[in-house]
């Protein structure tokens, strides 16, 4: 082998290529000119792979380019020969750096052949373009989902102190209402000198005491915490039936339009609340328009919302809907004031035409029914609300009573009343007893239970408030009715968030009346629940 080394690099025998050129100084220059150029540009192009692989780690099948630059070296090395063995003929050095060159370039394309196929598979500008666009789109979609999210999250915040100031407010406005109503009673037979004065001063309060209820009430439907008690319903011939009353909250400058859609489906709501909901809006749509009137188009149509709608919203699953779209043609909302309507006490009005809670109070309780709500706006073209209520998969619509009659206690009935607040206690034992009932009365469980077992006395009913120190109201009536399968149970309430509500709904045979009390709707749900059979 060291012979056959030697025998090669020998080139004692040897002429240099310039004697086949005979010595032409311009066709060896032009050689040498050609040779030098193309290895200078071989050079240079393992430089820059090496620079590319350096500052780019992170390529794919970066030891090909390497496998390469070593090939394109040894390329750019045999043209350097060429240059040398015009005047010096080591045609051995020469043709190892070609038996080199040769083996890189078989060793580069038997790794480069196989890799083929994975380098085919790798995606092309346009593709690579589409799966820009489509990330970009993502992520403008993940962008507006957490902003929906943070939004969300704030109004939950919100409602759950709204929530807690609805709670205590309630009790206060029992005592208010309740004193006033009874005030309003013994007014009646007081019929000397300052006597209209004086009534007209109450009837001013009681005014006042009716709007603050009203404000918990929709500052409860907001925080979701109202007590909503659902029923089949006909959404097309409740707002039929209602239709009257919205042409005159309208007034005479504005058109309305009702499109009822055929076959609409059943959703299970509570009517009265769904009715208040739809209100809110019509009288939002009128003040929209109050300048030069206007058409207000209420349409109920089945809708189905898909995953993709469902994507950004986390409280929305997807499912078969009832629509109920409101549109005005009055002045529109600007963005800024569309991102906002649904926040509470965010009001365009003037001091004094509205409180700001309208909109949120439909917000409430649509999310709270399982629903959804939007708002499509345009400045000068008008907005449409639309609320989407989930399918009723069973029952029938049932109608609402038509009346509600307040009637007194019969003859020996008697009913425990179980409330801690004091004033709030006080005015209901006088009102049950104007009623004609007999009452007992005591502020928390323990001590009703306690009264029980020591005068064992027969009650006919148990009126608790929900929340209270110690055994709270349901595990009360538990215990009392161990004592007395027959004694009927009467939940009052000012804050839904207890243990007789779930998800926003009355729990199974539960009967509730809502804080604050007035002297006929508690007569009225008393003589229903003694009245019915057991």
């Amino acid at each position: 082998m060291l012979n056959f080394i030697q025998t090669i690099l020998d080139s004692s025998t040897l002429s240099p290529h310039g004697y086949c050129l005979t010595w032409q100084p311009e066709l060896i220059w032009l050689h040498v000119v050609s040779d030098t150029i193309i290895a200078i540009a071989y050079f240079s192009i393992p430089f820059a792979l090496s620079i590319f692989v350096s500052k780019r780690p992170d390529v794919e099948f970066g030891w090909v380019f390497w496998a390469f630059a070593i090939f394109i070296m040894a390329c750019g090395t045999t043209h350097l020969f060429s240059i040398w063995t015009l005047w010096i003929p080591d045609y051995g050095i020469e043709g190892l750096v070609k038996a080199v060159t040769a083996i890189a370039s078989i060793v580069t394309a038997v790794m480069l052949w196989p890799l083929l196929p994975k380098l085919l598979a790798l995606p092309n500008p346009t593709q690579l373009r589409e799966a820009y666009a489509a990330l970009k789109l993502e992520t403008e979609e993940r962008r507006k989902a957490e902003e929906m999210l943070r939004q969300s999250q704030k109004m939950d915040a919100i409602g759950q102190l709204t929530g807690g100031v609805a709670h205590d407010f309630n009790n206060l406005l029992t005592i208010i209402m309740g004193n006033l109503e009874l005030a309003q009673q013994k007014l009646g037979t007081w019929v000397q000198g300052a006597e209209q004065q004086v009534r007209r001063v109450v009837d001013n309060a009681m005014t006042g005491a009716r709007r603050a209820a009203t404000l918990t009430e929709r500052l409860l439907a907001f925080s979701r915490c109202q007590p909503l008690d659902p029923k089949p319903t006909d959404v097309n011939k409740l707002i039929l039936g209602v239709s009257d009353f919205f042409r005159r909250t309208l007034g005479e400058n504005v058109n309305l339009e009702i499109v009822n859609s055929a076959g609409l489906w059943h959703v299970e709501i509570d009517q009265s609340a769904l009715e208040s909901a739809i209100l809110n809006v019509v009288v939002n749509a009128r003040d929209a328009m109050a300048n030069g009137g206007g058409r207000l188009t209420i349409e109920t149509s089945n809708a189905y919302l898909d995953e993709n709608y469902c994507r950004g919203h986390t409280d929305l699953r997807p499912g078969q809907y009832v629509l109920i779209a409101i549109t005005d043609t009055g002045c529109g909302m600007k963005p800024e004031i569309l991102q906002r309507a649904f926040e509470p006490f965010f009001t365009t009005k003037i001091a004094g035409q509205g409180t700001g809670l309208g909109l949120s109070q439909v917000y409430g309780f649509v999310k709270q029914s399982g629903g959804h709500v939007t708002i499509d706006s345009e400045v000068g073209e008008g907005t449409t609300v639309k609320i989407y209520l989930p399918r009723s998969s069973h029952g029938e619509p049932t109608a609402e009573d038509a009346t509600e009659e307040a009637v007194g206690g019969h003859s020996g009935e008697t009913i425990l009343v179980v409330e801690d607040d004091p004033d709030v206690r006080s005015y209901v034992v006088e009102i049950l007893k104007e009623l004609q009932y007999e009452v007992l009365a005591t502020h928390d469980g323990n001590s009703a239970l306690q009264l029980l077992d020591s005068t064992n006395p027969r009650i006919n009913l148990l009126l608790t408030d929900v929340i209270l120190p110690g055994l709270n109201g349901r595990e009360l009536a538990e215990q009392i009715k161990k004592r007395q399968p027959t004694a009927k149970v009467l939940f009052m309430t000012g804050y839904s968030r207890n243990a007789i509500v779930h998800q926003g709904r009355l729990d199974a045979g539960v009967d509730l009346i809502q804080k604050p009390l007035t002297q006929v709707a508690l007569a009225t749900k008393i003589r229903d629940l003694l009245d019915a059979r057991t």
